[in-house]
């Protein structure tokens, strides 16, 4: 489970974070329905790319490990950012108003992750004790 789990999210991650490295402002406008239209919105996009891809890369790594180390290490870290991910991003539509085209399916995926996440850490608790 956390393989495949493990496989998802790098892929999400790594194709988010190449996406906002390239063109931060379509991803900006898709994800959110307004441009990063300042030189600073873009650098920022850029680094949050920058760590999109180091966590895709770190999921990638753990998915061969599953409940050892680097598994046990990477699915609550990836429970916390998908959880903050849904979290903010349901903020930025229900209360700010902003709305791309994929804002809402990103809440959906970010929201199916963290819970994908709580449940795979279970079998990982049991197997470490």
């Amino acid at each position: 489970m956390t393989r495949t789990l493990f496989a998802t999210m790098a892929a999400v991650e790594i194709a988010t974070g190449a996406g906002l490295l390239a063109a931060p402002g379509f991803v900006a406008t898709l994800l959110l329905g307004a441009p990063l239209d300042t030189s600073a919105s873009q650098v920022v996009g850029r680094v949050a790319g920058a760590g999109l891809l180091a966590l895709g890369v770190a999921c990638w790594l753990a998915r061969a490990d599953g409940a050892e180390r680097a598994g046990r290490v990477v699915c609550p870290a990836m429970l916390v950012y998908n959880g903050a991910g849904a979290a903010v991003l349901t903020y930025a539509g229900a209360r700010l108003g902003l709305e791309g085209l994929l804002l809402w399916p990103a809440v959906v995926l970010h929201a199916a992750l963290a819970v994908w996440c709580a449940a795979s850490l279970r079998p990982l608790a049991r197997e470490r004790s």
